[in-house]
């Protein structure tokens, strides 16, 4: 392994890490968030279930899952729905 695949992999644990402290809040309304790519400090994301279709997910996303993220991992410069 490369030492950027290397150094990628730990980043994506990290932020499954955190992923993992919010899917119980995500879980309770019937929905979940998969992470799909990291990326130069953009996290791609997917919101799953209920939480896919509903009309706050844009507020979950930016102002729950981003502030998380960026609180706890500084690396991180925005999440991205996809």
């Amino acid at each position: 392994m490369r030492t950027g695949d290397k150094e990628v992999s730990q980043m994506r644990e990290k932020i499954e890490e955190v992923l993992d402290r919010l899917r119980p809040m995500l879980m309770a309304d019937g929905g979940n968030i998969e992470l799909i790519d990291y990326k130069d400090g953009e996290v791609f994301v997917t919101l799953v279930g209920a939480c896919g279709m509903c009309p706050s997910s844009t507020m979950t996303l930016k102002m729950g899952v981003e502030r998380a993220l960026r609180e706890a991992l500084p690396e991180v410069k925005r999440v991205v729905q996809v």
